[in-house]
């Protein structure tokens, strides 16, 4: 009886209250957005920051990851403007940063097509001097580490606001959005794309307050990434990425299919990421749906989304087997690396399945089961699963 109460007990202390702790993220997103204006001394821009909470997993704020208007934000970005003379002759000039420069999204005296934007960015690519994207890759830099220090003194400082969360769970920094985006923006227009996450966990910031570490040593306990996306050439990655296009089309799979196609990213002292969205099945009308994997037609809502949410494990096991018996064939990890697989599941409002969902593998696993040293069993078991928002 007494274990009873015992137990009743604590599962009282851990329960959660939603909107008391949708307040204190609402809160700890302007905290930590002031910091970032903080830091790029630009305190009438404002700075989106989206912060959401995964039980068991922790809290994740995300930041901005469009470094152009970082770079606006620290007044360095160059400014580009377009001339346009009564004969007709068109130029285009690129000057300093100015600090009093506003962003205009239309110009009184625009190019004649459809979208006066990619104009600009067309002619700044072609006549985009060299020295320039150095320059720009240096502001890059510089804009990172101040979201660091930002990251940092937020964790430090204000991460017990979220009073509610466990001492085990994790504050998370980030600049990579929920599940795969697309990125068109052409290198020479841009630098390489940035990879932050700070993060550190509730219970060493509680020790801080309480006197039991120092700062110092907090900061120390932090687990910061800071990469960049690789240009070289990697060929095994490549052959992974037709691998799973292959896999998840819809003659092969048994579960949910992908039309769009993967795609990756190679990240310098992180590893690969491969990006996936997969679908369950093609609307026929209104009312009905067609799930080729599974052979049926006119299926209606809630038969498609009963098969869509008994289907999701069988997705996940059957992905976990796929990374570990083709990415064992990856020789372009290097030790510490991971290979990671984010995907963006198909939609089924109500089905009480993630929204997005990253499965994570360390290159050390896959060394080992190549060399017979685990067991698929075991190896599969080392697979990391972080689920998104759930539908």
């Amino acid at each position: 009886m007494a274990l009873v109460l015992m137990v009743t007990g604590v599962g009282a202390q851990t329960k959660i209250d939603d909107q008391r702790m949708a307040r204190d993220i609402e809160v700890a997103e302007n905290v930590l957005n002031t910091l970032l204006r903080q830091q790029m001394k630009r305190n009438f821009f404002p700075v989106e920051v989206q912060g959401s909470y995964l039980p068991g997993y922790g809290v994740t704020f995300r930041i901005p990851n469009d470094m152009g208007a970082m770079m606006f934000m620290l007044g360095e970005q160059p400014r580009i403007a377009y001339n346009r003379s009564l004969d007709g002759t068109e130029s285009l000039s690129i000057t300093a940063a100015d600090e009093e420069l506003a962003a205009d999204e239309e110009c009184d005296n625009c190019p004649d097509k459809e979208s006066p934007a990619l104009a600009l960015i067309d002619t700044y690519q072609r006549v985009q001097p060299p020295a320039m994207a150095g320059q720009t890759d240096s502001v890059a830099e510089r804009i990172t580490l101040r979201m660091i220090d930002a990251a940092r003194d937020f964790i430090a400082d204000y991460g017990d606001m979220i009073s509610q969360l466990p001492a085990t769970e994790k504050i998370i920094i980030t600049n990579r959005g929920e599940g795969n985006q697309r990125f068109w923006m052409s290198p020479d227009l841009m630098p390489r794309r940035k990879f932050l996450s700070v993060e550190g966990t509730k219970g060493d910031v509680v020790q801080y307050k309480q006197g039991k570490i120092t700062r110092e040593q907090l900061v120390s306990k932090l687990h910061i990434i800071n990469s960049e996306t690789s240009e070289e050439a990697s060929p095994d990655l490549e052959l992974l990425n037709t691998i799973f296009n292959r896999l998840y089309r819809v003659d092969l799979s048994k579960t949910f299919f992908t039309e769009e196609g993967a795609y990756f990213e190679r990240l310098k002292d992180f590893g690969a990421i491969f990006y996936m969205q997969v679908f369950s099945s093609h609307q026929q009308d209104l009312k009905h749906f067609r799930m080729p994997t599974l052979g049926l037609d006119n299926v209606d809502q809630a038969t498609r989304d009963k098969k869509v949410k008994a289907m999701y494990p069988d997705f996940i096991k059957d992905l976990k087997e796929n990374m570990l018996e083709y990415g064992r064939t990856l020789r372009s990890l290097k030790e510490g690396e991971q290979l990671v697989f984010n995907v963006r599941v198909t939609k089924c409002e109500g089905c009480a399945i993630p929204a997005t969902v990253e499965l994570s593998l360390k290159e050390s696993v896959l060394k080992e089961y190549n060399q017979g040293k685990l067991t698929q069993e075991a190896a599969i078991s080392k697979i990391s699963v972080k689920n998104g928002a759930m539908q």
